[in-house]
């Protein structure tokens, strides 16, 4: 089969799907384009900082995306390319676009609270503080994987980690001139961007060599800082930028699909069974967030409730982000099928990211591009899109630990009407602390391989998935809206990130993995002790007063 084919049916699913399905479900929610957003009405030039549609999608797409477009579909090409495929466009049309524009949807509603704060609301306090532990155990994994990852990157491909460290200084000089000197925001981003570019220039002429321990220590510094400093100075900008830089990665790979031709090589369909694993559940595990990523619903609920500018906004950056991002699984996927089974296996011993980066590589040599500049070019994005999702990962999971182990204090007439409760703070609520705690146990897991830690994230991702929808399923009961979209994912994504646990667990334990024994097990029974503390609201037989609608 055609490569160029199978992107261009992708693509005009996702855009159909985008105008119709989306259009419905904005309609069934009750997408309101004049409500003032959390960003207006909770203003506090931290966390709640309004800012213009395509700075925000920009963050938060380079913030969900990560490396799990790239490597999930990679690594699940072993089973053929056509539940591959089938699932990256099914899954993003009825499955992630439809959790991600329902997380941010009800996190606005929430006045920015994170999904924790939505099942509180919803479903109770002692779900929250489950669903707070669930996340945050999440979290955990998530920066140990893409920790691993970017060092991995850094060590491997040093031109990278120099234009890495040198994009970090133009966000904050970026982020400065947007919000403290009222620079404009087209002239600003096409000088920002042109710096951008040069600053990959740099990075192939003067790479920086050092070890992974050394990248592993610096990154945790890092992100530690990320996740402190208000989201305008670093975050939200270094996201904005580099965004640019991960569509012309994008745009790069769709052309030169477009102009190579590559034919599929691979078969459509190997075995249910491929050397240990099996395809149900581990190809929806594997694939991970080239089709759902509960990562997402933290991201939404997390950073971008809190940024967003108008309701209307929720559309385009909730759904469409993540088509954006399915369009990115479709070019992963293409980069390995269009490969024997043999340069298939040799190529995968590099890593997935090496796949990738070798495939873009050839494919955009048909519009000229030398494959040595392309295959660095597409490692700087891929850690571009990994430290993205580090930092973000690293100040929700700051978030996730304050909110633990703060406790309700009675709220002031202020806090009570914007719906905020107040708290005592305790020295583990302190951001400071949160922040330090979360980063060490990820770094400490880090030093664990890659290939160990990512079937065990990806199943606790699709998990926290399951949940998200579950949240968001609870709250449009309470709130009488329609939530039949959401019930089937849910009870899919239940099924088959449980019986993955279960298969890890038992993996893990012959292997001696005893932390990673531990998170699954842990992990296991928070999401049964969460299903039965929502079902009553899930069925209707209770409902909740007072939630927003």
């Amino acid at each position: 089969m055609s490569g160029i084919l199978l992107l261009v049916i992708a693509i005009i699913l996702f855009a159909l799907a985008y105008v119709y399905y989306a259009g419905w479900l904005g309609k069934q929610w009750g997408l309101d384009v004049t409500r003032e957003t959390p960003a207006h009405t909770m203003y506090d030039g931290v966390d709640y900082v309004p800012a213009k549609a395509p700075v925000l999608l920009g963050h938060h797409f380079a913030s969900i995306a990560g490396a799990g477009p790239i490597n999930g579909p990679v690594l699940a090409a072993t089973f053929g390319w056509i539940p591959v495929t089938l699932w990256i466009i099914l899954g993003n049309i009825f499955f992630g676009a439809v959790h991600d524009f329902g997380s941010l949807l009800a996190s606005i509603r929430h006045k920015g609270m994170s999904i924790g704060g939505i099942i509180e609301l919803n479903v109770g306090t002692a779900a929250k503080r489950l669903f707070l532990l669930f996340s945050w155990l999440t979290l955990v994994l998530i920066i140990a994987a893409f920790a691993n990852i970017v060092a991995d990157t850094f060590v491997s491909t040093p031109q990278a980690a120099t234009s890495s460290l040198l994009f970090m200084p133009l966000a904050v000089a970026f982020g400065f001139a947007i919000y403290r000197r009222n620079a404009p925001l087209f002239l600003s981003t096409i000088i920002g961007v042109v710096i951008l570019f040069l600053c990959v220039v740099l990075g192939v002429y003067l790479p920086l060599h050092l070890s992974k321990t050394a990248w592993l220590i610096i990154l945790s510094i890092y992100i530690i800082a990320a996740s402190i400093l208000p989201v305008w100075l670093l975050l939200q900008p270094r996201d904005y930028l580099n965004s640019f830089l991960l569509y012309a990665m994008i745009l790069g790979g769709v052309i030169g699909v477009i102009l190579y031709h590559p034919s599929i090589q691979m078969p459509a369909i190997t075995s249910f069974k491929v050397g240990t694993q099996y395809l149900f559940p581990m190809l929806f595990i594997t694939i991970a967030c080239g089709a759902i990523s509960g990562f997402h619903s933290l991201v939404a609920s997390g950073t971008t409730a809190k940024q967003l500018d108008k309701e209307g906004d929720t559309k385009v950056i909730g759904y469409g982000g993540m088509l954006i991002e399915g369009v990115l699984a479709i070019l992963a996927t293409l980069t390995a099928v269009y490969l024997t089974t043999e340069n298939y296996g040799a190529l995968l011993k590099g890593g997935p990211v090496n796949v990738f980066a070798t495939g873009l590589a050839t494919f955009m040599t048909s519009f000229g591009l030398d494959a040595t500049t392309g295959k660095t070019f597409t490692a700087l994005a891929v850690s571009a899109f990994a430290l993205t999702t580090l930092d973000t990962a690293a100040r929700i999971g700051r978030f996730a630990f304050q909110e633990f182990f703060a406790t309700a204090a009675t709220p002031s007439p202020a806090e009570a009407a914007e719906a905020r409760p107040a708290t005592t703070v305790s020295i583990l609520a302190n951001r400071y602390v949160a922040s330090i705690v979360t980063v060490a146990i990820s770094v400490w897991l880090a030093f664990t391989s890659w290939s160990v830690i990512w079937p065990m994230f990806g199943s606790a991702n699709q998990l926290l998935a399951a949940v998200a929808l579950l949240a968001v399923a609870a709250w449009l009961a309470n709130a009488g809206k329609n939530n039949k979209m959401l019930i089937f994912p849910m009870i899919f994504m239940f099924l088959v990130t449980l019986t993955a646990l279960g298969f890890l667990i038992r993996d893990n334990a012959a292997k001696g993995n005893y932390a990673l024994v531990f998170f699954g097990v842990l992990l296991f029974i928070l999401a049964i002790i969460l299903i039965a503390l929502a079902y009553n609201v899930l069925t209707g037989k209770k409902k909740r007063a007072g939630v927003p609608v």
